[in-house]
């Protein structure tokens, strides 16, 4: 059986991320990269695809975990009859090379401890060569290679294929293991000291979460929000992974099961705005311009998204040896929607850009250029239909969530030459373009009788996207046709209080079978619409019990089923932290959009 999605902690460098259960095994960690293979795969098959667990040989041990502090350590107190035991998880910020270290600490009386670790390159398929090297253990498989140190390392011995220890820990007893990658063309890799590395990794993380100026009554939730958004970027180019994982299901047993290792063009004005908000003018800037280089080219050659380093080139397969994270299968790999058409990531574009110059992040000499060609591609083309916002792998459609973004991109075009004429482009343009896509959305995209907008022109579904009008500007949060919106969705898309992104049922516009769950940013976007309406103890309650619903290191995946209390989809999500960040600060300050 697999552990729960929220069982799962999260350690990391800026460059990779491991999956932490909460019965001490590493099962998820791709090396060296967040999109390599994973060399743990447990997480989507079972142990005999690689884990690593650690943990006491007391079948009555109890654990009780925490970060430490405001950082990304993880601490795991485990009570056993014998004794209390702490381990220690973490990924130091990287020289050269990932390290993976497991700090075991005496607490209390003796402790038995019990440790398995698996290798298995290549999303669990390859079983490596295994030897004793310079007082190490080294596994290696074609172009992976993996060390393993530990101060008595005559306490490791191999045994069904993996490499067992066995230790007792007593009171005030500390020791260490280090697992290293490296390429096995190279020599081998430096050794680091794990427990100066640990005093480092703490100083490191404290003082960047002490930046946070963020100052209320949810600043636990908000720091640790912005800590897991750290922790996903790639620290090398500045782009942030909408998560560490593949093929966590949005339906238990379903086929909704993406690749999200990847860099959305969605999450781009939001995650700025987020890092603005908080005082991280230099994760912004570096944001920015991850987003500056992967736009860079044809207009019309846009993706909705790009690999770390801005790739281009993300094909989607499937991995069969894998059975899926409790039988969900496929197991993808790659994403197939990076060659969708969604034209709202244009006006997604241009806000972040416009969020860029209002705070005063230094300009590109080249920037204006670029978002003038991605303007004047999307006033010949805004009219044409696409695959939306939630990337359906359905027919085309006029999606009122596009349009409303094409809007902001004309919007932010025009404001920007009305601060700067000198930057030239076509404002008389650009103003009638803003204005009519407003008309149209008004007239096609309101369902005058039921009092809201729909998903799209000519249907009389519904979608969560449109409760971002009033946050984007489009129109005030006390307009009626805002107010309908968000109780027609909050009438026809809530679970149990919970937002879902559209309707799945009776033949979804998805073109998928199956359901998901409640969509965890959506239900932070009814948050901020009932904040911008005028109801700010009706937000604030929906965003308390969103918080509830975090685990017990405070992380959230992308869905919640509120039927059987379970976290659904890729954990953790960066657009469910992106969207607490954003509510917080809305109801730190009661602003509207700009």
């Amino acid at each position: 059986m697999h552990p729960h999605i929220e069982d799962y902690a999260l350690i990391g460098d800026l460059q990779s991320a491991a999956l932490v259960s909460r019965n001490g095994s590493i099962d998820w960690l791709c090396l060296p990269r967040f999109d390599s293979p994973a060399c743990f795969a447990a997480l989507l098959g079972s142990q005999d695809n690689g884990h690593w667990r650690l943990a006491p040989q007391s079948p009555k041990a109890r654990a009780h975990r925490s970060y430490r502090g405001e950082s990304l350590i993880l601490d795991t107190v485990w009570e056993t009859p014998t004794g209390r035991v702490k381990v220690t998880d973490f990924m130091p910020q990287r020289d050269v090379q990932p390290d993976v270290v497991r700090v075991v600490e005496g607490l209390e009386g003796r402790v038995e401890m019990h440790g398995v670790l698996r290798l298995r390159f290549d999303y669990g398929r390859v079983v490596p060569w295994v030897r004793a090297a310079e007082g190490s253990r080294v596994a290696i498989a074609g172009p992976d290679s993996v060390w393993l140190r530990t101060p008595d390392q005559g306490r490791t011995y191999g045994k069904d294929l993996s490499t067992r220890s066995d230790f007792t820990v007593a009171e005030g007893e500390r020791t260490a293991f280090v697992l290293t990658w490296h390429p096995s063309h190279e020599p081998r890799p430096d050794q680091i000291e794990p427990f100066q590395a640990l005093e480092d990794t703490l100083e490191d993380w404290q003082a960047w979460s002490a930046r946070c100026r963020y100052d209320g009554p949810y600043r636990e939730a908000v720091v640790r929000s912005l800590i897991t958004l750290k922790a996903l970027t790639y620290a090398p180019t500045g782009g942030i992974v909408a998560a560490p994982t593949t093929s966590l299901p949005e339906e238990l047993g379903g086929v909704r099961n993406w690749d999200y290792r990847y860099c959305w063009l969605r999450d781009a004005s939001l995650t700025l705005n987020s890092l603005l908000s908080a005082g991280y003018l230099d994760e912004a800037g570096a944001w920015r311009d991850w987003l500056l280089r992967a736009v860079a080219g044809a207009p019309d050659d846009l993706q909705i998204m790009y690999g770390l380093a801005g790739e281009r080139r993300l094909p989607e397969y499937e991995v069969p040896w894998l059975t899926g994270y409790c039988d969900s299968a496929p197991v993808r790999i790659g994403n197939g929607a990076v060659d969708q058409r969604q034209l709202d990531v244009y006006g997604e574009v241009l806000d972040s850009f416009h969020l860029a110059r209002t705070a005063g992040l230094p300009a590109e000499p080249h920037a204006w250029s670029i978002q003038r060609s991605l303007m004047e591609y999307l006033e010949s083309n805004w009219r044409d239909p696409d695959e939306g916002l939630w990337e359906i792998r359905g027919p085309r459609r006029h999606f009122v969530h596009s349009k409303v973004m094409a809007w902001v991109a004309a919007d932010r075009a025009v404001r920007a030459l009305e601060a700067n004429p000198k930057l030239g482009g076509g404002i008389d343009r650009w103003r009638a373009m803003r204005d009519e896509v407003h008309r149209e959305v008004c007239e096609r995209g309101y369902d005058d009788e039921r009092g809201t907008f729909t998903q799209s022109y000519e249907t009389r579904d519904l979608d969560a996207a449109t409760l971002l009008i009033p946050r984007v500007g489009f129109l005030p949060g006390d307009d009626p046709r805002v107010r309908g919106t968000i109780e027609a969705v909050r009438r026809d898309l809530t679970h149990e209080g919970l937002v879902r992104r559209y309707t799945t049922e009776g033949g979804s516009v998805d073109g998928l079978p199956g359901g998901e769950g409640t969509f965890l940013v959506c239900s932070f976007w009814l948050a901020d619409a009932l904040r911008m309406s005028g109801r700010r103890d009706e937000a604030a309650q929906l965003f308390e019990r969103l918080l509830s619903l975090r685990n017990d290191v405070g992380l959230l995946a992308e869905e919640y089923d509120p039927a059987a209390g379970r976290q659904l989809g890729n954990c953790p999500q960066a657009f469910s932290h992106i969207g607490l960040v954003g509510t917080a600060f809305g109801l730190l300050d009661g602003s509207e959009a700009d």
